[in-house]
């Protein structure tokens, strides 16, 4: 099993695809990291030998920045915004969207499950 910045990637997938399981690497970055490496992007990942491992762990690690490094990076990006208190931050502190989406409707997904809220009752008229 290949292990790179602490991901086990998945054996069976091709290569391409399992670097995608590494936070920071995305289709685009993998398939530039396999061609910078000389690995063709269909090779299985199960298939790739010792040397073509560490070449793809040093590209990883002296032109990315991923996992931890990265995740620290964007919790400090938000603590920022928080610190400054500016409109982005205080949508983080609300959390609500922040990039300019409508919350009328839809935003479940940053707002939380539903809060009901109690209509007013109608007057029946005589």
């Amino acid at each position: 099993m290949a292990r790179i910045a602490g991901v086990d990637l998945p054996k069976n997938k091709r290569g391409e695809i399992g670097l995608t399981y590494i936070f920071g690497i995305g289709q685009s970055t993998a398939k530039y990291i396999l061609g910078k490496a000389g690995i063709d992007v269909s090779k299985k990942v199960h298939q790739w030998n010792d040397e073509e491992l560490t070449t793809i762990r040093n590209i990883i690690t002296n032109e990315f920045k991923v996992e931890g490094a990265l995740r620290s990076e964007v919790q400090m990006s938000i603590k920022r915004l928080l610190d400054i208190a500016c409109y982005r931050g205080l949508r983080h502190r609300k959390g609500l969207p922040v990039r300019g989406q409508r919350t009328r409707t839809n935003s479940r997904t940053r707002k939380g499950k539903r809060k009901t809220v109690a209509g007013k009752k109608k007057v029946a008229k005589k």
